[in-house]
């Protein structure tokens, strides 16, 4: 699989990497021994990259990942992690010593002296703009607690703030058919800057799988039943924020761009791959079929055209940029 280097960490990642959210929780229950099933899928397809958090599942996914790294001392994975909710959503919160107390726990979990990656896990808008925040990020590189250190933003406009910092390796944000902002300001001032893309929610929490209907019914755990109004967290990352009937039209025509011998997700996956500035994209996987699956949607970049590019533009804006562009 094409490998690119992540923005300011210097490693070369694979360009499907895996999002392990599902692993831990919020997307109904997945069996420790299918998670695992999971990880051998996704780096045995060549994905060379795992996301996490250290809130998934209150530390399990990263707890799965560490014990499955021990078994896989050679894999060449890189591991990104992120904090900052383990508390109450406030600024002040945002501090060294918690810093310190946080990645102490990852390392734990993760079994790892030093952490690859760590991402402030969509923070509150004003830690963007302190400068003790980074400070103290800046710190944990010297302590040798962490390599690098990047951000998880809702909007374009917190993406752009955080690229200006002198030492953030990457920006993990929303982008899929669905949420094109990101072309617009985001990806070139990355570019630019030297700072890697990690796209997150790449699917639309599924929708752009094409195996939704109106009668799909999610789990009670699942926060595609328990946030479709954002009452738990931004509701921008439930369906990408897009009105679920409206997005199943969207889909239908999405399908209609999907060349022969591509599945509805690949395209969309392979899509957002072939963007300029995107370094990697984060799939989720419930079971080992699908982590196979994302990881081949990276050989389908070449079969995509200005054609294709043109329909999503075009479905966009039909159904989704009056009431998602102003938003994030």
């Amino acid at each position: 699989m094409e490998q690119r280097v992540l923005g300011r960490t210097g490693r070369k990642v694979s360009v499907i990497g895996l999002g392990t959210w599902q692993l831990g929780a919020g997307w109904g229950d997945v069996e420790r021994e299918d998670a695992v099933k999971v990880l051998d899928a996704a780096a045995e397809s060549g994905v060379t990259f795992f996301d996490t958090a250290d809130v998934y599942g209150d530390g399990r996914s990263e707890q799965i990942i560490g014990e499955w790294l021990a078994d896989h001392p050679d894999a060449g994975i890189t591991v990104a992690t992120k904090m900052g909710r383990r508390l109450p959503q406030v600024p002040e919160n945002y501090t060294l010593a918690n810093f310190r107390e946080w990645t102490d726990r990852s390392r734990r979990n993760l079994g790892k002296d030093t952490l690859d990656l760590v991402q402030l896990h969509c923070p509150p808008t004003p830690v963007y703009s302190t400068d003790e925040v980074f400070d103290g990020l800046d710190q944990l590189v010297e302590d040798g607690a962490i390599r690098n250190y990047g951000v998880s933003v809702e909007t374009a406009e917190e993406a752009l703030t955080a690229i200006a910092r002198p030492n953030l390796a990457s920006v993990q944000i929303i982008f899929n058919p669905f949420r094109l902002k990101p072309l617009e300001e985001v990806f070139p001032a990355a570019q630019e800057a030297g700072v890697g893309i990690i796209v997150r929610v790449p699917l639309a929490s599924g929708l752009l799988s094409g195996k939704f209907s109106r009668s799909t019914q999610f789990a009670e755990n699942d926060h595609r039943n328990y946030n479709r109004d954002g009452s738990a967290f931004d509701v921008g990352e439930t369906f990408s924020g897009v009105d679920y009937e409206k997005g199943l039209d969207a889909v239908a025509e999405f399908q209609k761009l999907v060349p022969e011998g591509l599945t509805t997700a690949q395209a969309a996956l392979a899509w957002i791959v072939s963007q300029s500035g995107v370094t990697t994209v984060i799939p989720g996987a419930r079971n080992a079929d699908q982590a196979r699956a994302n990881a081949a949607a990276a050989q389908g970049v070449g079969k995509l055209g200005s054609e294709f590019d043109d329909g999503v533009r075009r479905i966009y804006d039909e159904f989704f940029r009056e009431a998602v562009h102003p938003r994030w």
